[in-house]
């Protein structure tokens, strides 16, 4: 019982420390939406300054030549594209503020559970007696329910922000130039300026096909359809030729053994592995080079991601898990626990990581 006291003191450090983080991230939320609003307001002013002097120039054939009006309609063009980013940055930080501070609510409430609990367990200790060991298991496996029930949350939060983050970086902002693009289609058509028309069509098939290929990559990184119809190593393969194209670090795939397919759920794991394994060398390592290497050995599968990159002491990995923090490592090694398997780190600064995954493939007598 003391343990558990102790433990929800933590708890309750740890959900202060969230409360303290979720109003420092709210405040520069709230500093940038009001940039981002003031930067609206002064682009709108502009865009319609910009309208009216387009309006004069195109009427006025004799004071301006056709490079002022050029000029005149690029100018408006690029406001117009500029504002309505901007306009979908607003309303991405309004809607970012309104959950900072859901959130910010929610854990207020959870300190003071935390608080009121934590008095309720030092009457409880004073005058509980009796059967404690039941009492004490009980408790730890609510405890254990809750932080899988919290990890998982977190897991989802922070993957719908990335997919956010994706969405209106690549697509988002590539549809609103084609709609754009589409207006200035409409009014070349109106003046019957068809060489024009085609020029501009023929952008807009490319721009079109890149908005395709952005979609795809989203909906790659959500579930790689790859894994189920041509299996994990055909997937693999093509997402480390993606990667070294994307960050321009050499990446090298070799497999060895018989390969056979597994399960879907093991397959798609394993994938998150080495797709977790690689972002965090990119991310963190700064590399030259990375190699991946899978290897099935009968009824297990050995994965071996290896980089020249900065490395660091695997010491302090053990200090930043029992800090609970953030560490994709640690996520990783929880993941291969979970599929009953076992990850080595193997590492020094400035020499390189070398990361080692034993997974088990038997998997008749194992519950999905």
């Amino acid at each position: 019982m003391e343990n558990s006291k102790l433990q929800i003191l933590e708890i309750l450090d740890a959900a202060r420390s969230e409360l303290n983080m979720l109003n420092n991230e709210l405040q520069q939320v709230i500093k940038e939406t009001a940039e981002t609003v003031e930067k609206v307001d002064q682009l709108e002013i502009n865009f319609r300054r910009s309208r009216i002097r387009l309006t004069e120039v195109s009427r006025d054939f004799v004071r301006y030549k056709e490079e002022d009006i050029k000029q005149a309609y690029e100018r408006a063009t690029q406001l117009q594209l500029d504002l309505m980013i901007y306009r979908e940055k607003e309303m991405y930080l309004k809607a970012r503020r309104d959950e900072l501070q859901k959130r910010a609510k929610n854990v207020e409430k959870s300190v003071e559970r935390a608080d009121m609990v934590s008095s309720q367990m030092a009457v409880v200790l004073e005058y509980l007696s009796g059967e404690l060991g039941n009492v004490s298991r009980i408790l730890e496996s609510a405890k254990n329910r809750q932080m899988i029930g919290l990890k998982i949350i977190l897991a989802q939060e922070e993957e719908r922000k990335r997919i956010s983050r994706e969405i209106h970086d690549g697509p988002a902002q590539l549809l609103a130039n084609l709609v754009l693009r589409t207006e200035i289609v409409e009014r070349m058509i109106a003046k019957q300026d068809f060489k024009m028309v085609q020029d501009e069509i023929i952008d807009l098939k490319g721009q079109v096909r890149s908005s395709l290929e952005e979609m795809r990559k989203v909906i790659f990184n959500l579930r790689p359809m790859a894994l189920d119809d041509l299996g994990l190593i055909p997937t693999l393969r093509k997402y480390v030729h993606d990667f070294e194209e994307k960050t321009k670090i050499r990446t090298t795939f070799e497999t060895r053994g018989k390969e056979h397919r597994m399960t879907s759920p093991m397959e798609a794991a394993i994938f998150r592995l080495v797709q977790e394994a690689l972002t965090n060398a990119a991310k963190h390592a700064f590399p030259t080079y990375v190699g991946v290497d899978i290897n099935y050995q009968g009824e297990m599968l050995r994965i071996i991601v290896q980089d020249n990159g900065l490395g660091f002491k695997v010491d302090q990995l053990e200090e930043k898990n029992k800090e609970h923090s953030h560490f994709g490592l640690i996520g990783m090694r929880e993941r291969v626990e979970l599929l009953e398997g076992r990850m080595d780190i193997e590492s020094t600064a400035n020499q390189g990581t070398k990361i080692i995954i034993h997974i088990p493939t038997k998997t008749d007598k194992r519950k999905e």
